[in-house]
């Protein structure tokens, strides 16, 4: 398996079902063992954070024990149009 922003963005896209993905490769010469990911769903409404992140980790099983440092932010969309709201634009 050959990870990458693109096959995680993909992976989350598809089994969570998720309206927005981003994910952004974080190592410092962008050799796929450190990501950070946003990801926007409605499978997160009414769970708590743990959850959430939960459902995340579930998703990606097969992929973290390659993954050295993971951080995830996970947001319903009411959630991402309040935050969009908030920055005036959309990321």
């Amino acid at each position: 398996m050959e990870l990458s922003a693109d096959y995680l963005r993909e992976k989350l896209r598809r089994d969570l079902e998720a309206e927005h993905v981003e994910v952004e490769d974080t190592t410092f010469n962008r050799c796929a063992t450190s990501f950070r990911v946003l990801v926007v769903s409605a499978k997160f409404e009414g769970k708590p954070l743990l959850q959430r992140h939960r459902l995340v980790n579930e998703c990606l099983a097969e992929e973290l024990p390659h993954i050295h440092a993971f951080e995830q932010k996970t947001l319903t969309p009411e959630q991402w149009t309040q935050e969009w709201r908030k920055c005036g634009t959309q990321a």
